[in-house]
């Protein structure tokens, strides 16, 4: 049966049409063969745009439609379900990027609006050959996950339970509150830190429809959107959080110190612990490393002191299944080590800090209780503050942290004022961004406080008769400069933490090349990642403030109550498809699916694929010896037709992708 095939092309403005021909480019697609009628439009994705194609298919008796505009990642669902309030099929429209893969990237008028004919011939060859395919509804399962307890994790778990909605929220650390409970103050109102987060820490533990996992990490992901599988394990904590008061008796009589990583090192700890006195929950935790009970089998003293009878040795790792429709990952960042920037010192001169270790220095629960003091106990006299240590730097992170420049600031203002007006601050920056509320206006009372502000970022940090020498150069007065300090403080980046990729991984999301985690669309889709019903919040998707990192976690929050709320979610048909006829049984593509979907038919000697469980990721069909295993909507003949154009054109390049061609229609047939 002929085709009858509309073609659409979008001006986008002019971000297309600037560069391609696009009413020419309309003119070449009427002539192409089943295409009935090609039209061109400034916005193609506007109401009237889509209302073109909705007449169209009903006048015109469509039965496939082509959409030449910007990336399908964009407006693909919006196009598709203009067909569909057509009457039309939603996959029998096929979408084709004229924008970032032909107008954006080619700088020649005429190249680009030819380039822009062949996408479309290539999608109309496509098109032909597509499918009615039908999504399926399933039930939303209610409860949501929330994995990661900083202040991103804290947000959006109490969003979550506050609409009645169960929430099992996942900390890997001993109790809640990520970095931001390392802090001293906040910038810009010198907010204390833990006046803003410990109360919502204690929310957290009193919410009724949150339950509280820590000491806790998530091993496996199953299932699909809005019915996921999760197997969490409880890593042993040695002290049973039932009966504990958190009276801290066992924390005084251990007689085994560690360095702290609360503290950044700076402090000491107990082989049993809790990072601070504020910790939620307040129940410790023991180190299964440094125990001396649980490694030589000697001590015992906490169990002795315990007056509950809290302490249990004999307590093992356990895994705990819960379901649940959507999770939500807060999972935070790392503060990149300075130790391979040699050049500052980090390591090797004991007065060069971290800017996490000086927020310990200054904060009234840390190793000096608040006062800013050098290893000889004595206040600095002199400070200097580098900024972007591996920030917009090639050789480490390219991109900028964008808290770094704020909490420098904070630094200035904290130095001040608990060392004295009279200490000498000096800052070396690139650029100071101060992007936010209320930031510039901080930037200026800093200034009015008498901190030295350098452009330029230091070449080295030295140490010359017992104190540190920042080696720079001023760029703004183009002089260079040796400047003696007793202190220096180095803002490191804001990174993506060591375990994303496994995280990733588990959950199967992307990763960017910065390594944190994908969104979906950097602007319509912050918050949403490839996987539905998997959701970002936080610092895990990307350097955040405080304020932006908790409006990115309401943001994730909401997503995932509109999941539950609906009830219902629809499952994408484009899953693999193993055709019974060619499968030869080897088994290859079962060790390759990362989401366990497909199984062995051992009665028909044959993979079968779970749909429920299959995400269409494409990974057996790549790998398949015999072409068995393809994916619906992606078939070869489908993708085959689309290239077709170009054997006419390559014939001696593309020779073999003609011969596979071929077979895959004989396949298909």
């Amino acid at each position: 049966m002929a085709r009858r095939i509309g073609v659409y092309v979008c001006h986008c403005g002019s971000n297309i049409a600037g560069k391609v021909d696009c009413p020419d480019v309309a003119a070449f697609a009427r002539g192409l063969k089943n295409v009935t009628v090609s039209r061109d439009y400034q916005f193609m994705c506007s109401d009237p745009g889509q209302d073109m194609i909705i007449r169209d298919i009903n006048e015109h008796g469509l039965d496939r439609v082509v959409v030449a505009s910007c990336s399908p990642r964009l407006h693909e669902k919006t196009f598709q379900k203009a067909c569909a309030r057509a009457g039309l099929n939603p996959y029998l429209m096929q979408h084709c990027c004229i924008r970032e893969h032909c107008s954006w990237v080619t700088g020649d008028k005429a190249e680009a609006t030819a380039k822009a004919k062949h996408i479309v011939e290539a999608a109309v060859l496509r098109v032909r050959r597509h499918q009615e395919l039908h999504s399926r509804e399933v039930a939303v399962v209610p409860d949501v996950m929330v994995v990661g307890a900083g202040i991103a994790g804290i947000q959006a778990a109490l969003d979550v339970a506050r609409s009645g909605h169960r929430v099992i929220l996942v900390e890997k650390s001993p109790s809640i509150g990520g970095h931001m409970a390392q802090f001293d103050k906040t910038f810009p109102t010198l907010d204390c830190a833990a006046c803003i987060s410990t109360p919502k820490m204690v929310a957290v533990a009193q919410e009724a429809n949150i339950d509280l996992l820590t000491w806790s990490e998530v091993e496996e992901v199953t299932g699909f959107v809005g019915n996921y599988t999760v197997t969490v394990r409880r890593k042993a904590r040695y002290v049973r959080e039932d009966i504990c008061t958190g009276c801290g008796a066992c924390l005084e009589k251990c007689p085994t110190k560690v360095l702290s990583e609360f503290e950044e090192g700076l402090g000491m700890r107990r082989a049993i612990y809790r990072n601070s006195p504020q910790a939620v929950p307040s129940t410790p935790v023991i180190d299964a490393e440094h125990c001396k009970m649980l490694t030589k089998g000697k001590c015992g003293v906490c169990q002795k002191t315990c007056p509950t009878g809290a302490i249990d040795f004999t307590q093992q790792d356990r895994r705990e299944v819960y379901h649940v429709g959507s999770v939500i990952l807060a999972t935070g960042y790392d503060t990149m080590d300075p130790t391979p920037m040699t050049e500052y010192g980090f390591g090797r001169y004991p007065e060069v800090y971290t800017a996490l270790q000086f927020e310990r220095l200054n904060n009234a629960v840390g190793p000096t209780g608040g006062k800013i003091l050098m290893k000889n106990g004595e206040a600095p006299k002199s400070v200097a503050i580098i900024h972007c240590v591996g920030s917009r730097d090639k050789n480490y992170h390219e991109y900028c942290s964008r808290t770094c420049c704020m909490y420098a600031l904070k630094y200035d203002h904290l130095i001040k004022d608990k060392v004295g007006h009279g200490a000498e601050v000096y800052n070396f920056y690139i650029d100071m961004r101060c992007f936010g509320k209320g930031y510039e206006e901080f930037y200026r009372r800093v200034q009015d406080e008498g901190v030295t502000f350098v452009r330029g970022r230091p070449s080295e940090v030295v140490q010359e008769n017992g104190k540190l020498v920042v080696v720079g150069e001023d760029t703004l007065l183009g002089t260079r400069l040796r400047v003696p300090v007793d202190m220096v403080v180095l803002c490191t980046a804001m990174e993506a933490r060591a375990d994303t990729t496994e995280v990733a991984r588990v959950f199967g999301v992307s990763q960017g090349r910065d390594g944190f985690f994908l969104e979906e669309h950097p602007k319509l889709g912050p918050v949403s990642t490839a996987s539905d019903g998997i959701y970002l919040a936080g610092t895990c998707q990307g350097p955040k403030d405080i304020p932006d990192a908790v409006a990115h976690a309401a943001g994730g929050a909401a997503q995932a109550l509109a999941l539950a709320a609906r009830g219902v979610v629809s499952i994408s048909p484009t899953t693999s498809w193993i055709n019974p006829d060619i499968c030869v049984g080897c088994k290859m593509c079962i060790g390759l699916c990362p989401y366990s979907a497909i199984e062995f038919d051992e009665r028909r000697h044959i993979a079968v694929i779970n749909e429920a469980m299959c995400k269409g990721c494409g990974s057996c069909a790549g790998h398949c010896p015999s072409g068995a295993a393809q994916i619906k909507h992606f078939r070869q003949v489908q993708v085959f037709n689309e290239i077709d154009g170009l054997l006419d054109r390559k014939p001696d390049i593309m020779a073999l992708i003609g011969d596979i061609y071929e077979t895959a229609n004989r396949a298909e047939a």
